[in-house]
């Protein structure tokens, strides 16, 4: 196992850890034309409960 020879300063730590951003979330646009909400992709929209585009849209959940 690799073991550091020496101890990293704190601004070497710090710049290091400083590019670890957290990202918005991708959303897609709900497929129903009477809903329109923000949803995350591949998954059941929560507003209406329905999942998939237009030819293969699903009731899956109880709204």
């Amino acid at each position: 196992m690799a073991v550091p020879k020496r101890r990293l300063s704190r601004s070497n730590t710090r710049s290091r850890r400083s590019q670890w951003k957290a990202t918005v979330p991708t959303l897609a646009t709900c497929s129903n034309p009477a809903c329109k909400a923000l949803h995350l992709p591949h998954t059941a929209c929560p507003t209406c409960g329905q999942y998939g585009a237009k030819g293969t849209r699903r009731q899956v959940l109880e709204v």
